[in-house]
């Protein structure tokens, strides 16, 4: 059997021109296309030809170089500068030209506010596009690790005890230097241990700064290599982190907004992802939907009463449990009437409202005390010697009423469609990008490499939608 075997000092000749490197097919000429379209002075980046000074590179370059690369899983300084000198796409991107991983690393640093608004710049393009139509929302979140490991993570106990220690070491030091003083001059090294006790001291200094911040920021821990980011749980365990945030639409699957917070929940953050996906639409969507993490009464209600369809579970809508069957005395046994503002016991009797509770926000209903105790079923119905209370959420209505709206069949339709639309993108950033962590530190900087994150996803998701890079070129050209 013939073998096929190359040959290295074959003579080859590339093309004379840089712009015949790549195809007109090419994906890399639509991440350059889409630069173009940008409008840089909404990004918060001054383009002056005439600048005074040393010259740099063009930001037009630097930031295709660096969503081209993202896209592909190029997102170290270092890889993206080894790709300009190699790469024929990367080459044909940036017009030959071979900045260095320091001046890739620089532009990303200096220039996180304006990343973090590329997203949104991609969204209304879509949405000209006729891409995005805004009617329903599927927000979803997810965790990912943050470029600090947890063992840099410190709570006031884990503070206190290192003090402790350093303290018991600069002692230790100290003691050290007095007998060396003491002693002959040849006996130990002084030098050493001035440099020993200096080290200490700044770690010292460094923890005690940890605790007026712990105090400051009210939190119960802080991780000193990213100050931003807190412990959040994944499949591989606890990690330090953050908590990722997007908004997809229903028609193609895009992503209309993502945000980055420095929590491991999602229990608050409806309303508040829903309203930013709002903005970047310039109008209201029609409907609002997320899994059971989002489930909270008082944050749905924000949706609720700006006329938005809000499809959200209960965690036990979300598990499929049946209710529980409740017994003889149970409250869903006791009646509620709306128009008098009471509940009426097995017997007969009205539990009339009573008193407010302010940290549980309900309102308590109860008997007469003698009523309660000469009822035949004092002991069972009501098991201590005082009256009988039922308690009610102030938006018990508001939640009954969400929970109906979900069992609709059009609301189980959209629902059924959750997974598909909010959860592929998390898999594409994760798995194909290779993003299982962000490299950038602090909280402006995470939500600076989630914008270019997802714009990746989108501009992936476009060149399929329209047919193909010629046609999305074409497009973003008119």
């Amino acid at each position: 059997m013939a073998y096929r075997n190359g040959n290295r000092i074959q003579m080859e000749l590339f093309p004379k021109a840089i712009e015949d490197y790549v195809t007109k097919e090419d994906p890399v000429r639509a991440y350059d296309a889409f630069v173009e379209a940008l409008d840089f002075n909404q990004l918060g980046i001054t383009l002056d030809e005439h600048k005074v000074g040393n010259s740099e590179y063009h930001p037009k370059l630097m930031l295709k170089l660096l969503l081209y690369g993202y896209s592909y899983g190029f997102r170290s300084s270092r890889k993206l500068e080894r790709a300009t000198h190699h790469n024929l796409s990367f080459i044909w991107l940036i017009e030959g030209l071979k900045p260095d991983h320091k001046t890739i690393a620089n532009f990303r640093k200096n220039n996180r506010d304006p990343l973090k608004e590329v997203l949104k710049q991609c969204a209304r393009m879509c949405i000209k596009l006729d891409l995005i139509e805004g009617n329903t929302l599927f927000v979803d979140a997810t965790r990912i690790r943050g470029n600090a490991g947890i063992k840099n993570t410190f709570d006031e106990k884990r503070c206190r005890r290192y003090l402790k220690r350093v303290d018991e070491h600069i002692e230790e030091i100290l003691s050290e230097c007095d007998q060396i003083d003491d002693q002959e001059q040849n006996q130990g090294s002084l030098v050493e241990l001035k440099q020993e006790l200096k080290s200490k001291e700044v770690l010292k200094s460094k923890i005690n700064s940890l605790l007026k911040e712990l105090k400051a920021k009210k939190t119960k821990s802080i991780n000193s290599t990213d100050k931003d980011s807190t412990i959040v749980k994944s499949r591989q365990g606890f990690h330090s982190g953050y908590n990722v945030h997007i908004a997809v639409d229903e028609k193609h699957g895009l992503i209309t907004h993502t945000d980055v917070l420095s929590q491991n929940h999602e229990k608050n953050q409806f309303a508040n992802q829903v309203n930013q996906a709002n903005q970047v639409l310039n109008r209201k969507c029609t409907a609002a939907c997320a899994d059971a993490g989002y489930a909270s009464t008082e944050v749905l209600k924000k949706i609720h009463d700006q006329g938005i369809k809000v499809i959200v579970p209960t965690q036990r809508q979300a598990l499929k449990k049946p209710p529980k069957k409740p017994d003889k005395f149970d409250k869903l046994n006791f009646p509620y009437d709306s128009k008098e503002d009471c509940y009426t016991c097995p017997q007969g009797h009205k539990l009339n409202y009573t008193y407010f509770r302010k940290d549980e926000k309900c309102k308590v209903y109860s008997l007469p005390k003698t009523l309660c105790l000469k009822c035949l079923h004092n002991g069972k119905c009501n098991k201590s010697q005082e009256s009988k209370k039922i308690r009610r959420h102030i938006l018990t209505e508001t939640r009954e009423l969400l929970e109906a709206q979900y069992e609709q069949p059009s609301s189980q339709a959209i629902y059924k469609l959750r997974e598909q639309k909010a959860e592929l993108p998390f898999g594409h950033i994760k798995r194909n990008l290779g993003a299982g962590a962000l490299l950038l530190r602090g909280l402006t900087g995470a939500k600076a490499e989630m914008s270019l994150l997802t714009t990746c996803f989108n501009i992936t998701r476009m060149i399929t939608i329209l047919g193909g890079v010629p046609r999305l070129i074409n497009q973003l050209s008119a």
